[in-house]
């Protein structure tokens, strides 16, 4: 049986389109680039995720990834360049203001507290995932708060698991389960620290065969059923 849940928490806990929408949009009026097109966040979108893949295959380091995709996004629009240092850093704070629950996570989680332990394991910002833990009330709720920031490992590295096994009290890996949505940082990093993996998948994606997904789930009320099963 599963006693320890290891919770993604952008695109899985929480909604961060809608999160990165609403940064983006507020920071391009208080930058005065006008208007932020639904089209032009869908091209930030896909900027954004390219960098963060580069991250997890240690192709750069987390800063290059956060002012990078900035400046790359800037030149496509024709805008400023040189704002893509101040324009991230005020990302970081507008991007917690935004709360939307994915699937009832909120309850979800507040309804296996004290059955299984939890906890958070990201790679956003300390700034970024701090505020929304904490206006979101899913912090609280947590038996700890795993960053990688602060752990100086990003997901799917072995030292990021390392650390987090080292401070959990669970040891029996088959015990542990993984949820997250992304292939590359959660179920490859559960693959790598041979722990339980769940993909959260609500948009009905293909996987390739190069990841072991143990669970596939399309809403988080589907996490529940997967704790008493034997892995």
């Amino acid at each position: 049986m599963i006693t320890t849940i290891l919770w993604d928490v952008d695109g899985t806990l929480l909604d961060f389109l809608a999160a990165e929408k609403a940064a983006i949009r507020t920071l391009f009026a208080e930058f005065g680039f006008g208007e932020c097109t639904d089209e032009a966040i869908a091209r930030y979108s896909k900027i954004n995720r390219r960098y963060w893949e580069k991250l997890e295959n240690g192709e750069l380091t987390k800063l290059e990834v956060l002012v990078g995709r900035f400046r790359e996004f800037f030149e496509t629009e024709g805008l400023d360049v040189t704002a893509a240092p101040a324009f991230n850093e005020r990302y970081q704070v507008c991007l917690g203001d935004t709360i939307v629950f994915r699937d009832d996570s909120y309850e979800i989680v507040k309804s296996l507290r004290g059955r299984v332990k939890q906890y958070v394991v990201s790679n956003g910002t300390v700034l970024a995932q701090t505020k929304k833990l904490r206006l979101s009330g899913l912090g609280e709720l947590m038996d700890g708060i795993f960053l990688s920031e602060e752990l100086g490992a990003e997901k799917p590295n072995a030292a990021f698991f390392d650390q987090v096994f080292e401070a959990i009290e669970e040891t029996d890996q088959k015990k542990i389960l993984i949820v997250g949505d992304s292939l590359t940082s959660d179920i490859r990093g559960g693959n790598l620290a041979q722990i339980v993996t769940c993909w959260y998948n609500p948009n009905g994606q293909k996987a390739d065969s190069t990841y072991r997904i143990d669970a596939q789930i399309q809403d988080l009320q589907e996490v529940i059923p997967l704790l008493s099963q034997s892995w």
